[in-house]
């Protein structure tokens, strides 16, 4: 055998090695940001939902006499910026995730007032289409949970994957950046305050 083969054939076996350390972290870079980016699609789609189900309860209650107008503005306008406020899957930025994030709050807390408020129309409270509304919604809450977690542990598999040594070493060749991540609201550490006041 030659001398100057061996060194040849050390050298074809690195090559190669690198070339399937390559691959290997490009095809499972490719899949876990797959799975961040439809799980990221089934938050959106569980708001979608939540939307939905809120146009609803609007019309329901708009039927209701003397509804308070402004309380049902608020809602009808929350939802509106809510449904407005959308982010490409491909550009998941911690800006855009914030103002998606603050639509979704306003919408929340509109939604609330509105909740709150219907307690003091007896008629609507016992409409059968209205209470069935409000069970989909509470379990659409949940599910809206639910989605935020599973797409923050999608997130979190694919930017262990692309950041541990040395797989960082590959990451920005192949221009495989961190991904942002669902944050609670501001505040939401907090515990509420509570009142309960009697007459």
């Amino acid at each position: 055998m030659k001398k100057w083969l061996i060194p040849v054939i050390i050298l074809v076996v690195i090559v190669f090695g690198i070339y399937q350390w390559a691959v290997g972290f490009n095809n499972t870079a490719v899949e876990n940001e797959a799975n961040a980016k439809t799980a990221w699609s089934n938050v959106e789609s569980t708001y979608q939902r939540r939307n939905d189900l809120i146009g609803n309860l609007v019309k329901t209650v708009q039927g209701a006499a003397d509804f308070e107008r402004g309380t049902l503005t608020d809602v009808i306008e929350a939802r509106a910026k809510a449904t407005s406020t959308n982010i490409d899957v491909n550009d998941l930025t911690p800006e855009k995730m914030a103002a998606f994030q603050e639509a979704q709050t306003g919408l929340t807390s509109a939604l609330s007032r509105l909740l709150v408020t219907v307690e003091r129309y007896p008629d609507l409270k016992a409409n059968q289409n209205f209470l069935e509304l409000q069970s989909q919604l509470e379990g659409t809450e949940n599910r809206i949970n639910v989605a935020r977690d599973r797409y923050n542990e999608a997130v979190n598999i694919y930017d262990i994957h692309t950041t541990k040594f040395p797989n960082k070493l590959l990451a920005g060749w192949f221009g495989f950046e961190e991904m942002a991540r669902y944050q609670a609201n501001p505040g939401s550490e907090n515990a509420p305050d509570v009142n309960f006041e009697f007459d």
